[in-house]
């Protein structure tokens, strides 16, 4: 009789108000290792302060944390990434006079001694785990949008965590671009890397992800397969309600 594969994340009924405001309030769900996850919702549904609180860039008004079955919620965010979690954000953050090597090389500055281990291999498996042999003393700002991208995903799981946290990782990308963007992603999860990501396009969530959760009000509304969650009535009328009438 085998036992229950350990969640990489466990959110247990989170909340985080400001005031009044509920940004977040009372969310719950786990990660399975290997899988992708997404996060849909309109804007002002709460994506962004949710990734916040996950990284403890935002502070839980309530609630709890657990990364692979250690309680987190009171790590401050600096200590984050020491202990397996990597973020890329909405906009792309590189140093665009600085090498695409030197800027991967920077994923690995805020590991703890027990976490760093080789840098150099862990930077070279980086820069091949996402195809960018051959970029390492170009500068960024050379680079495409979709290229820049790929480099600040290089820089992140250069760290070697257990779990990317990824916001919008195809924004103002052409469709090209994103497509080659979701590629990398299910390729890194085939190797075994967990990945939640907040996206606007829904195509690109249906083709990437395993599971999807939908989120408006601060809560969530849907959770499911990626098909059963864009059809369901709640995230219809919520998020696609008001491209549906313009189209209508």
């Amino acid at each position: 009789m085998t036992g229950k594969t350990q969640a990489v994340l466990e959110v247990n009924n989170i909340a985080v108000h400001y005031g009044g405001i509920k940004a977040v309030n009372g969310i719950s769900f786990s990660l399975e290792p290997g899988r992708i996850s997404g996060i849909l919702g309109p804007n002002g549904s709460g994506k962004t302060t949710l990734l916040g609180a996950l990284t403890r860039m935002v502070s839980l008004t309530s609630g709890s944390l657990v990364f692979l079955g250690q309680d987190y919620s009171k790590v401050p965010a600096r200590k984050i990434l020491s202990l397996g979690i990597a973020r890329t954000f909405q906009t792309v953050r590189v140093l665009p006079d600085r090498t695409v090597l030197d800027n991967i090389l920077l994923g690995t500055d805020a590991l703890s001694s027990s976490r760093a281990g080789n840098v150099k291999e862990n930077v070279r498996q980086a820069i091949e785990r996402t195809g960018l042999e051959g970029f390492e003393q170009v500068r960024p700002g050379e680079l495409s949008y979709g290229v820049q991208r790929r480099v600040e995903i290089a820089r992140a799981i250069a760290a070697q965590p257990s779990l990317l946290l990824l916001d919008e990782p195809t924004a103002g990308m052409n469709q090209h671009e994103r497509q080659e963007i979701g590629t990398l992603l299910r390729k890194l999860s085939e190797e075994g890397l967990t990945q939640l990501l907040i996206e606007h396009d829904v195509q690109m969530m249906l083709d990437t992800c395993d599971k999807l959760f939908a989120m408006n009000f601060g809560v969530l509304i849907a959770e499911g397969t990626p098909e059963s969650v864009v059809q369901s009535i709640s995230v219809q009328e919520s998020y696609l309600g008001k491209r549906a009438q313009q189209n209508a």
